[in-house]
């Protein structure tokens, strides 16, 4: 019962994306990722993994390295921290004042 509730649900999402994109924004013709949605867990999945396009990387996102961390989020002191560096919160010297 789970497993169904599970495979019905992956194949109305994948239907639903379907729908949603436009021929350029699918590999192959629309019609075939239709009934190839309706095989089991197998469909759905392959859809999600195979069938889409992904748009390209530009502007901001695109990094040299794809590991390379951000470090202009959250406004802290610390590069990369979205937490206030120890300045910040006053707890530089907080150990030497006891």
């Amino acid at each position: 019962m789970v497993l169904s509730v599970v495979q019905l649900t992956l194949a109305g999402a994948a239907w639903a994306d379907l729908l949603r994109r436009t021929k350029q924004a699918v590999r192959g013709p629309k019609w075939a990722w239709a009934l190839v949605i309706a095989v089991n867990f197998v469909g759905p999945l392959l859809y999600f993994h195979r069938g889409r396009v992904r748009p390209p990387v530009t502007g901001s996102d695109r990094r040299a390295d794809p590991g390379e961390r951000r470090t202009d989020v959250g406004g802290g002191t610390h590069p990369g921290s979205r937490l206030p560096g120890p300045a910040a919160t006053g707890a530089v010297g907080a150990a030497s004042r006891r």
